[in-house]
Protein backbone atom coordinates (compact mmCIF):
# COMPACT_ATOMS: atom_id res chain seq x y z
CA UNK A 1 0.00 0.00 0.00
CA UNK A 2 2.76 2.46 0.76
CA UNK A 3 4.79 1.42 -2.11
CA UNK A 4 1.86 2.34 -4.29
CA UNK A 5 1.47 5.74 -2.72
CA UNK A 6 5.07 6.46 -3.36
CA UNK A 7 4.62 5.62 -7.06
CA UNK A 8 1.11 7.81 -7.03
CA UNK A 9 3.11 10.73 -5.40
CA UNK A 10 6.13 10.38 -7.95
CA UNK A 11 3.87 10.55 -11.04
CA UNK A 12 2.03 13.66 -9.78
CA UNK A 13 5.72 14.99 -9.20
CA UNK A 14 6.51 14.32 -12.94
CA UNK A 15 3.22 15.69 -13.82
CA UNK A 16 3.39 19.04 -12.18
CA UNK A 17 7.13 19.84 -13.01
CA UNK A 18 7.09 19.66 -17.26
CA UNK A 19 10.79 18.66 -18.79
CA UNK A 20 12.32 22.06 -19.95
CA UNK A 21 11.05 22.52 -23.92
CA UNK A 22 13.90 22.44 -26.40
CA UNK A 23 15.34 25.87 -27.55
CA UNK A 24 16.34 26.13 -30.84
CA UNK A 25 20.23 26.31 -29.86
CA UNK A 26 19.31 23.12 -28.53
CA UNK A 27 18.08 21.96 -31.70
CA UNK A 28 20.76 23.34 -33.82
CA UNK A 29 23.77 21.71 -31.29
CA UNK A 30 21.64 18.43 -31.42
CA UNK A 31 22.24 18.16 -35.52
CA UNK A 32 25.60 19.02 -35.13
CA UNK A 33 24.74 22.01 -37.81
CA UNK A 34 23.76 25.55 -38.25
CA UNK A 35 22.11 25.83 -41.26
CA UNK A 36 22.51 28.89 -43.35
CA UNK A 37 20.50 30.81 -46.10
CA UNK A 38 22.55 32.68 -48.22
CA UNK A 39 22.95 33.01 -52.47
CA UNK A 40 25.80 31.96 -53.54
CA UNK A 41 25.72 34.63 -56.71
CA UNK A 42 26.87 37.86 -54.90
CA UNK A 43 30.47 38.26 -54.81
CA UNK A 44 32.68 38.81 -52.59
CA UNK A 45 30.16 38.32 -50.23
CA UNK A 46 28.73 34.83 -51.26
CA UNK A 47 29.97 33.14 -54.27
CA UNK A 48 31.25 29.99 -56.03
CA UNK A 49 35.24 30.00 -57.14
CA UNK A 50 36.65 28.79 -59.88
CA UNK A 51 36.36 25.51 -59.11
CA UNK A 52 32.95 25.51 -57.92
CA UNK A 53 33.82 25.74 -54.37
CA UNK A 54 31.00 28.24 -52.24
CA UNK A 55 33.48 31.34 -50.67
CA UNK A 56 33.09 34.42 -49.51
CA UNK A 57 33.27 36.98 -46.90
CA UNK A 58 29.87 36.34 -45.34
CA UNK A 59 30.39 32.53 -45.81
CA UNK A 60 33.63 32.57 -43.81
CA UNK A 61 31.83 34.24 -41.48
CA UNK A 62 28.94 31.66 -41.00
CA UNK A 63 31.77 29.25 -40.96
CA UNK A 64 33.17 31.53 -37.69
CA UNK A 65 30.22 31.50 -36.14
CA UNK A 66 29.40 27.95 -36.43
CA UNK A 67 32.63 27.16 -35.16
CA UNK A 68 32.02 28.83 -31.81
CA UNK A 69 28.90 27.21 -31.36
CA UNK A 70 30.81 24.10 -31.73
CA UNK A 71 28.60 22.66 -34.89
CA UNK A 72 29.68 23.06 -38.72
CA UNK A 73 28.50 25.46 -41.09
CA UNK A 74 25.58 23.68 -43.40
CA UNK A 75 24.72 26.38 -46.38
CA UNK A 76 21.30 26.24 -48.07
CA UNK A 77 21.56 28.31 -51.50
CA UNK A 78 18.37 30.27 -52.86
CA UNK A 79 17.44 33.46 -54.90
CA UNK A 80 17.66 36.69 -52.85
CA UNK A 81 13.45 37.22 -53.91
CA UNK A 82 12.91 34.16 -51.42
CA UNK A 83 16.01 34.29 -49.39
CA UNK A 84 14.10 35.63 -46.08
CA UNK A 85 11.12 33.84 -46.39
CA UNK A 86 13.21 30.75 -46.44
CA UNK A 87 13.48 31.88 -42.48
CA UNK A 88 9.48 31.13 -42.35
CA UNK A 89 9.67 28.09 -44.00
CA UNK A 90 12.10 26.57 -41.35
CA UNK A 91 14.75 25.75 -44.83
CA UNK A 92 17.15 27.15 -42.68
CA UNK A 93 18.49 28.86 -38.93
CA UNK A 94 19.78 31.96 -39.92
CA UNK A 95 20.36 34.00 -43.20
CA UNK A 96 23.95 35.20 -43.50
CA UNK A 97 23.54 37.40 -47.05
CA UNK A 98 24.25 41.33 -46.44
CA UNK A 99 20.85 41.43 -45.09
CA UNK A 100 20.41 45.48 -44.03
CA UNK A 101 19.36 45.91 -41.09
CA UNK A 102 16.06 48.00 -41.22
CA UNK A 103 12.71 48.98 -39.33
CA UNK A 104 10.51 47.03 -41.81
CA UNK A 105 12.29 43.49 -41.14
CA UNK A 106 12.96 44.25 -37.81
CA UNK A 107 9.37 43.88 -37.14
CA UNK A 108 9.18 40.46 -38.54
CA UNK A 109 12.58 39.33 -37.74
CA UNK A 110 15.37 39.44 -35.48
CA UNK A 111 18.59 40.76 -36.50
CA UNK A 112 22.31 40.23 -34.55
CA UNK A 113 24.97 42.81 -33.74
CA UNK A 114 25.79 43.99 -36.91
CA UNK A 115 29.09 42.27 -38.37
CA UNK A 116 29.78 44.94 -41.62
CA UNK A 117 29.27 48.28 -42.05
CA UNK A 118 28.84 50.17 -45.41
CA UNK A 119 29.02 53.79 -46.24
CA UNK A 120 28.69 55.67 -49.16
CA UNK A 121 32.08 56.42 -50.81
CA UNK A 122 33.34 59.22 -52.98
CA UNK A 123 35.49 58.75 -55.32
CA UNK A 124 37.91 60.44 -57.87
CA UNK A 125 40.96 59.88 -60.47
CA UNK A 126 43.89 59.39 -57.92
CA UNK A 127 45.75 62.56 -59.72
CA UNK A 128 42.23 64.48 -59.13
CA UNK A 129 43.21 67.43 -56.19
CA UNK A 130 39.70 69.59 -56.77
CA UNK A 131 37.38 67.20 -55.22
CA UNK A 132 38.19 66.10 -51.35
CA UNK A 133 35.02 66.91 -50.18
CA UNK A 134 31.38 65.77 -50.99
CA UNK A 135 30.87 69.54 -50.90
CA UNK A 136 33.06 69.81 -53.91
CA UNK A 137 30.88 67.73 -56.48
CA UNK A 138 28.52 71.32 -56.67
CA UNK A 139 29.13 71.16 -60.47
CA UNK A 140 30.80 68.50 -61.31
CA UNK A 141 29.89 66.04 -63.26
CA UNK A 142 29.26 62.48 -61.30
CA UNK A 143 28.92 59.34 -62.41
CA UNK A 144 25.75 57.90 -61.50
CA UNK A 145 22.68 54.88 -61.72
CA UNK A 146 20.29 57.18 -62.33
CA UNK A 147 17.43 56.10 -59.88
CA UNK A 148 20.29 55.53 -56.52
CA UNK A 149 19.68 56.51 -53.65
CA UNK A 150 23.64 57.39 -54.45
CA UNK A 151 22.79 59.12 -57.72
CA UNK A 152 19.89 61.07 -55.74
CA UNK A 153 22.94 62.26 -52.68
CA UNK A 154 25.13 63.43 -56.00
CA UNK A 155 21.98 65.33 -56.75
CA UNK A 156 21.88 66.97 -53.47
CA UNK A 157 25.34 67.82 -53.70
CA UNK A 158 24.76 69.99 -56.86
CA UNK A 159 26.85 67.39 -59.38
CA UNK A 160 25.36 66.89 -62.66
CA UNK A 161 24.46 62.81 -63.11
CA UNK A 162 25.85 60.93 -66.27
CA UNK A 163 24.08 57.71 -66.20
CA UNK A 164 25.38 54.68 -65.90
CA UNK A 165 24.43 51.07 -65.46
CA UNK A 166 26.42 50.26 -62.19
CA UNK A 167 29.56 50.49 -60.23
CA UNK A 168 31.80 49.21 -62.78
CA UNK A 169 30.45 51.62 -65.68
CA UNK A 170 30.89 54.46 -62.87
CA UNK A 171 34.69 53.99 -62.42
CA UNK A 172 35.11 53.29 -65.79
CA UNK A 173 34.28 56.86 -66.45
CA UNK A 174 35.80 58.63 -63.93
CA UNK A 175 39.43 56.67 -65.26
CA UNK A 176 38.32 57.70 -68.40
CA UNK A 177 37.88 61.11 -67.57
CA UNK A 178 34.40 61.24 -68.67
CA UNK A 179 32.82 62.21 -65.13
CA UNK A 180 34.87 63.51 -62.41
CA UNK A 181 33.73 61.53 -59.69
CA UNK A 182 31.03 58.57 -58.18
CA UNK A 183 29.09 58.18 -55.29
CA UNK A 184 29.39 54.41 -54.56
CA UNK A 185 29.23 51.92 -52.04
CA UNK A 186 32.61 51.75 -49.84
CA UNK A 187 32.60 48.16 -49.83
CA UNK A 188 32.34 47.48 -53.71
CA UNK A 189 34.79 50.02 -53.74
CA UNK A 190 37.09 47.91 -51.11
CA UNK A 191 36.37 44.94 -53.02
CA UNK A 192 37.35 46.44 -56.52
CA UNK A 193 40.84 47.60 -55.20
CA UNK A 194 41.40 44.60 -53.71
CA UNK A 195 40.74 42.67 -56.92
CA UNK A 196 42.52 45.49 -59.33
CA UNK A 197 45.01 47.56 -56.38
CA UNK A 198 46.81 49.43 -59.22
CA UNK A 199 43.95 50.89 -60.52
CA UNK A 200 44.26 55.04 -60.33
CA UNK A 201 41.19 55.68 -58.24
CA UNK A 202 41.12 56.73 -54.89
CA UNK A 203 37.90 57.79 -52.11
CA UNK A 204 38.76 61.04 -50.88
CA UNK A 205 35.65 60.87 -48.60
CA UNK A 206 32.81 59.30 -47.33
CA UNK A 207 29.36 59.40 -45.67
CA UNK A 208 29.04 59.50 -41.69
CA UNK A 209 26.51 57.72 -41.81
CA UNK A 210 26.48 53.76 -42.15
CA UNK A 211 24.15 51.08 -43.36
CA UNK A 212 24.27 47.82 -41.37
CA UNK A 213 24.08 43.88 -41.94
CA UNK A 214 23.90 41.53 -39.47
CA UNK A 215 22.79 37.66 -39.24
CA UNK A 216 18.98 37.49 -39.64
CA UNK A 217 16.83 34.99 -37.96
CA UNK A 218 13.22 34.08 -36.47
CA UNK A 219 12.25 35.82 -33.68
CA UNK A 220 11.73 34.22 -29.87
CA UNK A 221 14.90 32.88 -29.84
CA UNK A 222 16.94 34.72 -27.36
CA UNK A 223 19.15 31.58 -26.66
CA UNK A 224 20.04 31.23 -30.36
CA UNK A 225 20.16 35.14 -31.31
CA UNK A 226 22.29 35.54 -28.07
CA UNK A 227 25.25 32.73 -28.83
CA UNK A 228 25.64 34.08 -32.56
CA UNK A 229 25.96 37.45 -30.76
CA UNK A 230 28.75 35.72 -28.66
CA UNK A 231 30.24 34.43 -31.33
CA UNK A 232 30.38 37.30 -33.20
CA UNK A 233 32.44 38.94 -30.03
CA UNK A 234 34.87 36.22 -29.99
CA UNK A 235 35.35 36.33 -33.33
CA UNK A 236 36.52 40.25 -33.36
CA UNK A 237 38.13 39.86 -30.43
CA UNK A 238 40.37 36.81 -31.49
CA UNK A 239 41.55 38.20 -34.67
CA UNK A 240 39.43 35.68 -37.02
CA UNK A 241 37.03 38.28 -38.43
CA UNK A 242 39.99 41.12 -39.30
CA UNK A 243 41.35 38.09 -40.92
CA UNK A 244 38.41 37.28 -43.06
CA UNK A 245 37.66 41.10 -43.33
CA UNK A 246 41.67 41.53 -44.83
CA UNK A 247 41.52 39.03 -46.95
CA UNK A 248 38.30 40.10 -49.14
CA UNK A 249 38.64 44.16 -48.79
CA UNK A 250 41.82 44.55 -47.70
CA UNK A 251 40.47 46.93 -44.52
CA UNK A 252 38.05 46.23 -41.91
CA UNK A 253 34.74 46.84 -42.90
CA UNK A 254 33.10 46.21 -38.92
CA UNK A 255 32.47 50.18 -38.54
Amino acid sequence: MKLSKLFFAAALLSLATPALAQTALDDIKTAGALRIGTEGTYAPFTFHDASGALVGFDVEIGEAIADKLGVKAEFVEGPWDGLIAGIDANRYDVVINQVGINPERQAKYDFSEPYIASKAALVVKQDNTDITTFEDLKGKRAAQTLTSNFGKLAQEYGAELVGTEGFDQSIALVLQGRADATINDSLSFYDFKKQQPDAQVKVVATAEDADFSGVLLAKNKPELLAAINEALEAIKADGTYAEISQKYFGEDVSQ
